[in-house]
């Protein structure tokens, strides 16, 4: 009649030393999706759902309208994430699309599908795109932003959720 206690499956595999310069090595569209990851903390499928319209330049702020809480938000976009974002439109304005399309071509499978290659590519083991949403998360804590302030940028709405995503250095 006793339980045992649950064992955690929360990852903790962050970016060692040198990873990101292999990771940025990637094609051209691969790379900017990569650093828009590591610098704004956001969902695989948050990215991939992006439009031109959710991006507010002038005040360097991203509206992410659909969520995995189901709750919209806006977050900062630092000026790394800005540039990728703007040579991303710079690039897809060779295309003629009908209605509003998003800004990256990539399916959620074909994401995680050149993703794994580049990874095995460069011999970076146990490495998944969701870890970088690890890192991003870190990095915020790092930089000085406070847990309320992280949590708005990612997210999180579970002070423990948001604590397993975090891995100091």
């Amino acid at each position: 009649m006793v339980s045992l206690p649950k064992v955690g499956r929360g990852r903790d595999r962050t970016l060692e030393a040198g990873e990101e310069e292999k990771l940025l090595s990637a094609s051209d569209e691969l790379k900017r999706i990569i650093i828009v990851a590591l610098e704004t903390g956001m969902r695989r499928g948050e990215i991939l759902n992006i439009k031109r319209s959710h991006i507010d330049f002038p005040h360097q702020t991203l509206l992410i309208p659909l969520t995995k809480t189901d709750t919209p938000r806006t977050i900062p976009l630092s000026s790394r994430a800005t540039e990728a974002l703007r040579e991303q439109l710079r690039g897809s304005e060779k295309v003629i699309s009908i209605g509003v399309t998003t800004l990256f071509s990539y399916t959620a499978r074909g994401l995680s599908g050149a993703f794994l290659r580049l990874c095995r590519r460069h011999k970076l083991d146990n490495l998944h795109f969701h870890d970088l949403r690890h890192e991003a998360t870190s990095r915020f804590f790092e930089k000085g932003l406070n847990p309320v302030e992280v949590a708005t940028i990612t997210g999180h709405k579970d002070t423990r959720m948001l604590m397993r995503y975090t891995h100091l250095r």
